[in-house]
């Protein structure tokens, strides 16, 4: 009796763990087999990922502002936006958006990340590293974006001493 007892427990715990890493079982390779839908991905957002890539600011931040119109908490758009004003050198604008996409979504990494190299941009050192502690806390291992802002932040300290 005791064994069955242990068994049956064992099979219950055993369902009620999440069924990664394969997103949730197979649907057998042509269905989904209770996917989640999602929504597809807003044009004006893909296109302004394409101009931020392709350095074209001014097209993103048209393209990402009316993304924001259609959705003020879309944080990625935000975050984007931060970052395309940035590389025009409007500072003020970059710091509002980025600011905006961490009201929305505190724990965004690229945010914190983009937002700690706007800092340094404008020799804010240590409100760069306010943003390094944030992602510290974020990442439980080190995350590309907490690197990346490290060795930022090291080369800052280097070219200024």
């Amino acid at each position: 009796m005791r064994k069955t007892a242990l068994a049956a427990a064992v099979c219950v715990a055993a369902l009620c763990l999440p069924a990664w890493p394969a997103g949730g079982g197979g649907g057998g390779g042509g269905g989904g087999g209770g996917s989640v839908e999602t929504k597809p991905a807003d044009p004006n957002y893909t296109a302004g990922e394409a101009a931020i890539k392709a350095e074209q600011w001014k097209d993103a931040i048209s393209r990402l502002n009316l993304v924001i119109q259609a959705d003020p908490n879309n944080a990625d758009a935000w975050n984007l936006l931060g970052f395309a004003y940035r590389h025009t050198g409007d500072m003020d604008n970059s710091f509002k958006h980025y600011e905006r996409a961490l009201q929305i979504n505190p724990k965004h990494r690229d945010a914190h990340e983009y937002m700690g190299e706007a800092y340094l941009q404008v020799g804010r050192l240590a409100d760069a590293e306010a943003h390094l502690k944030a992602l510290d806390k974020l990442c439980w291992l080190p995350c590309e974006q907490y690197t990346e802002l490290k060795e930022k932040i090291e080369d800052y300290k280097r070219k200024k001493s």
